[in-house]
C-alpha cells in the first residue's frame, strides 16, 4: 500500500467518504423511519469516513500481517480522529455533530467504547475484504483519468466544505444569538413579576399606612381627612402610573425581542435549515434550547 500515488489515495478518500454516506444516511434513515440525507456538506460525502479510512490502512500497514495489532491500531487511531474531530467541531461550531452522551462509556459524548471496539472489527474489514477491490479497481484506472476525476470531484468538494463550514459558523451564531435573547426575555419575565409584586405590595402598605393615619386624625379634623384623602388617591394614582410606565415599557421590550426571536427561528436560510435536517442527532451543551426550538421550528413548516 506505500506504493500507492497521492492521486490514488486521494481516490481512496472519497470513496471511502461515499461509502460512509451511504451507511450513516442508511443507519440514521432506519432509526428516525424517513430518508434523512445524512452528513456536514451537501455531496452524499462523510469526509470523517473517508479520514478515518486512510488513516486505518495507514496505521494498520506495519503490523499488517498480526489481526490483533491491526485491531488495537484501528481501535486507537479511529477514536482519537473521532474525539478530535467532535471536539473542534463544537468549539467551532457551537454543537456537536453526533453525541453519545446516552451511551455507556462515552467521554464528553465526542466517543464511546462501543463505537471504538467497531472502529477496531471495521479496520479488520476495510484491510483484509473492503480495500482489496477498491484497490483494484483504482489502480487499474489510467493515470490521467484519474488525476481528471479527482481533481474534479477535489474542486466540488472544496467549494461545499467552504460553503458548509461558512453556515455552520453562522448557524452557531443564530444558536448564541438565540440564546441570549432567551436569556434576555426571561429576565424581563422576573422584572415584570418583581415589579407587580413590589408594585401591589407597596400600595397595599400606603393604603393600610393611610388609614391608620386617617382613623387617628377623623375626630380632630374632618377638613384634614378630607384633603388627606385626596392627597392619598393623588399619591396612589402616581404609583399606578409608574408601575404602568415601567410595565409598560418592559411588555414592548418584550414583545420586539419575541418578534426579532420568533423571526430568527422561522426565517432559516435553506442552507441553514437543510444543516440541521442532515444532522437530527446534532446537541448543544451550551445551546441545547435553541437548538431545539430551531428543530421544532423546522417541524412546524413541514406540517
Amino acid at each position: 500500500m506505500y506504493t500507492y500515488t497521492w492521486y490514488q489515495w486521494l481516490a481512496f478518500f472519497y470513496c471511502y467518504c461515499f461509502f460512509g454516506w451511504i451507511f450513516e444516511s442508511t443507519y440514521v434513515s432506519i432509526r428516525t423511519r424517513h430518508f434523512v440525507n445524512r452528513g456536514f456538506l451537501r455531496l452524499p460525502l462523510l469526509p470523517l469516513y473517508g479520514t478515518g479510512a486512510v488513516m486505518m490502512l495507514w496505521v494498520s500497514l506495519p503490523v499488517r500481517d498480526h489481526i490483533v495489532l491491526v485491531y488495537l491500531s484501528g481501535f486507537f487511531a479511529a477514536t482519537a480522529l473521532e474525539y478530535v474531530t467532535g471536539y473542534t467541531m463544537e468549539r467551532l461550531f457551537k454543537m456537536k455533530y453526533w453525541d453519545y452522551s446516552d451511551q455507556k462509556f462515552n467521554i464528553n459524548g465526542y466517543i464511546c467504547l462501543s463505537s471504538s471496539i467497531a472502529w477496531g472489527f471495521l479496520t479488520i474489514l476495510l484491510t483484509e475484504v473492503i480495500h482489496k477491490p477498491i484497490a483494484a479497481m483504482v489502480t487499474s484506472i489510467p493515470a490521467l483519468w484519474n488525476i481528471a476525476g479527482v481533481a474534479i470531484i477535489s474542486v466540488f468538494f472544496i467549494e461545499d466544505t467552504v460553503q458548509s463550514v461558512r453556515t455552520a459558523l453562522e448557524l452557531g451564531k443564530v444558536l448564541e444569538n438565540l440564546t441570549k435573547m432567551r436569556a434576555e426575555l426571561d429576565d424581563i419575565q422576573v422584572q415584570l413579576a418583581l415589579l407587580r409584586a413590589e408594585a401591589s405590595q407597596k400600595m397595599d402598605e400606603y393604603r393600610e399606612d393611610t388609614a391608620g393615619r386617617m382613623e387617628q386624625m377623623r375626630s380632630d379634623a374632618m377638613q384634614w381627612l378630607a384633603d388627606h384623602r385626596q392627597e392619598t388617591v393623588q399619591k396612589m394614582d402616581q404609583l399606578a402610573d409608574l408601575k404602568n410606565t415601567k410595565i409598560d415599557s418592559l411588555l414592548e421590550r418584550r414583545q420586539a425581542l419575541s418578534l426579532k426571536y420568533q423571526s430568527f427561528t422561522d426565517q432559516l436560510s435553506h442552507r441553514r435549515r437543510t444543516l440541521l435536517q442532515r444532522n437530527p442527532t446534532a446537541a448543544s451543551r451550551q445551546f441545547g434550547r435553541a437548538l431545539k426550538e430551531l428543530y421544532d421550528a423546522i417541524e412546524k413548516q413541514k406540517k
